[in-house]
């Protein structure tokens, strides 16, 4: 028997050690990729980044080979079909024993059928737009139609019913509900929503096309990269043609994310479909990151026929609409959990607390279920403070938008955006004019060559040289380093 014990805990020994090893080992591999994406981020610049490998995974890394995932197929034939080999370089300089690469679509093996709808207690996932919307149980994948264009399929959550109004997405949400109605025929077209992440733009989108398709109308609702590789199979298969006409031949077309559309030729084909479908009276919904004016890397003319329609802004969250989202939330988890309680002093603080986006709501409300539920115990302020902890130090930093700095550097140095804009050489244009430059160039990601076109079209040396004049001036002048820092604040806050 002793001997058998001694073999056991020899045995039990390996496996702990082989244990370490492999975490250890797992551990230096997600070290290394997230060095290959700060070297892609660096050697590609921001925008190709955020493109196309914004959302690029390490699986694993077996026998030589870096195997990598994305969520669509056409993210995964672009990057074979243009960087692979530059990937595969920039591996490599960081791991040699890697010598090829293998890109696959996360989930691909796994798309059958939706199962039927979670319940609520299950905690089904909130869809990437769901707030500022009430998540109502998820009801199995409608039926595509056919010839549906691989459309993605609308969320049966996103509804008008469910999404919650308030003073920043009045405005988005009257311009949804009339074109959705078709009131006064397309008098908004296209719409073009923006907001920042979580503020409930997809969710009007999913809401304009139920609407659509309950009043009998054809609706087709689109992702970019849904539409992007919907024309390039198209080409492959040598059925554009066909892929065009059934295209312009709805009632009603809904692109998400615009702003990652690529490619000349797809952005040519986009603008033809635009004005198609909008010459003949079809309605056209667009929403984007940002303004069609902050869309560079767009064809011009595509920008131009976005901004000819309804821009609206979704703007942030006010503490106002956080409390209702939250209320709303909250009654939505009681049907489930009738003995989940949140007090309005709870409600309040997280609302004071979680300020980013509706997801950071959804995510809080989630937190405190999972107290109540797996403690027993009541929500309380202490046990609220500890259960959002994350979310609110992970909170991201307010987006800064160029035409934000000008307006408030004009204010400020009490000149007209449009003298910042002008040819004016003056001291008391120029130095505000290169104070902005300098905001835009620490504040943004945008690039030189960006930022001199939002400057009244100047080349990217005279915002260079804006930005190392004001480097310098910084730190010589203790006043104006004081200046420069409260107008970061300002801007910021």
């Amino acid at each position: 028997m002793y001997r058998s014990g001694e073999a056991d805990g020899s045995v039990t020994g390996g496996v702990a050690v082989e244990e370490g090893l492999t975490a250890r080992r797992q551990q230096d591999q997600a070290d290394i990729w997230a060095r290959v994406k700060r070297r892609l981020r660096a050697e590609l610049g921001e925008d190709v980044y955020t493109s196309w490998f914004a959302r690029l995974e390490m699986d694993a890394v077996l026998d030589g080979c870096a195997r990598l995932s994305v969520p669509t197929r056409f993210l995964k034939s672009w990057i074979e079909a243009h960087y692979q080999d530059r990937l595969l370089a920039i591996y490599r300089t960081e791991d040699t024993g890697v010598e090829r690469i293998a890109v696959a679509v996360r989930g691909a093996a796994s798309r059958e059928p939706m199962a039927p709808a979670r319940r609520a207690d299950e905690g089904a996932p909130a869809s990437r737009e769901a707030s500022p919307a009430v998540a109502a149980p998820r009801a199995a994948e409608p039926e595509r139609e056919p010839g549906d264009l691989a459309g993605a399929p609308l969320d049966p959550r996103l509804t008008f019913r469910s999404f919650v109004g308030g003073r920043s997405n009045a405005l988005a949400l009257a311009a949804a509900e009339r074109v959705a109605r078709n009131e006064g025929g397309a008098l908004y077209n296209p719409l073009y929503l923006h907001a920042g992440v979580g503020l409930g733009k997809t969710h009007l989108l999913h809401a304009i096309g139920h609407e659509v398709r309950e009043a009998g109308r054809r609706a087709i609702y689109l992702t970019a990269d849904r539409f992007m590789y919907g024309f390039v199979a198209s080409l492959k298969a040598q059925t554009a043609h066909a892929f065009k006409e059934r295209l312009r031949g709805i009632d009603l077309l809904v692109v998400d994310d615009v702003q990652f559309i690529q490619g000349r030729t797809i952005q040519q084909e986009f603008g033809h479909t635009l004005n198609a479908l909008i010459d003949a009276g079809r309605q056209v919904v667009v929403a984007a990151d940002r303004p069609p004016t902050e869309l560079e890397s767009l064809d011009e003319r595509v920008r131009s026929r976005l901004a000819g329609g309804l821009v609206v802004e979704v703007g942030a969250l006010d503490e106002q609409l956080r409390i209702s989202i939250l209320t709303a939330r909250i009654h939505a988890v009681q049907a489930a959990h009738p003995t989940f309680e949140v007090s309005p002093p709870v409600i309040a603080y997280v609302a004071r607390q979680v300020t980013a986006n509706g997801r950071d709501l959804e995510g809080a409300v989630n937190r405190l279920l999972a107290h109540a539920t797996l403690t027993g115990a009541p929500v309380t302020l202490e046990t609220a403070e500890g259960a959002i902890r994350d979310l609110v130090r992970n909170r991201e930093p307010k987006r800064v938008k160029i035409e934000d700095i000008q307006k408030l550097v004009a204010s400020r140095y009490n000149v007209s955006r449009s003298d910042i804009l002008s040819e004016r050489r003056t001291a008391a244009v120029v130095r505000p004019r290169q104070i902005a430059m300098y905001l835009a160039k620490v504040l943004t990601l945008r690039s030189l060559p960006e930022i001199g076109r939002r400057f009244g079209g100047r080349d990217h040396t005279t915002v260079l040289h804006a930005v190392r004049k004001i480097e310098k001036a910084i730190g010589e002048d203790v006043a104006l380093s004081e200046e420069v820092e409260l107008l970061k604040r300002m801007l910021q806050d």
